[in-house]
């Protein structure tokens, strides 16, 4: 599995201004909406679902939040770059600005977990999360999360 199979260049954007977490949801949700034809507010209320277990901010301003879904038919992405960071109950208490988040089947089991576990380690790549940070455009952010994988199967 590679990010370029779960993350579409539609699904990844920038935002100037968001207030909260519930905020950052509804973003998600029409994100996932418009690139995925998944409900909105279904992925508003998943997310929402799975964050009340305990928040996904893993620290280093990045949060991954994450949802199981019976409308979803696969495992796929959306990628928010926050231009002000948010306070998310991350770990380490740090705002976050980088949001991956993550919807799969219901019964995704295996799959959901190697999805996570790639997303988690493309950001704990200091230089990645770097390049993330210096731009805006959503092709060149999704450019740099897909490139990730080539350089490292070289």
């Amino acid at each position: 599995m590679q990010l370029g199979d779960i993350l579409k260049a539609s699904a990844v954007k920038t935002i100037s201004s968001c207030t909260s977490k519930k905020r950052l949801f509804h973003d998600l949700g029409e994100l996932a909406e418009a690139s995925y034809g998944i409900s909105a507010s279904s992925v508003i209320e998943a997310l929402m679902d799975r964050e009340n277990l305990g928040p996904t901010g893993v620290g280093q301003g990045i949060a991954l939040p994450h949802a199981r879904m019976a409308e979803a038919k696969s495992v796929f992405g959306l990628f928010l770059r926050l231009e002000k960071p948010l306070d998310f109950d991350a770990v380490d208490r740090q705002p976050v600005d980088l949001v991956f988040a993550l919807i799969a089947p219901e019964d995704a089991g295996v799959e959901h977990l190697k999805a996570l576990a790639l997303v988690s380690r493309t950001l704990r790549n200091t230089s990645v999360c770097a390049k993330l940070r210096a731009n805006q455009d959503p092709n060149t952010l999704h450019t740099i999360l897909t490139a990730v994988e080539s350089t490292q199967a070289a």
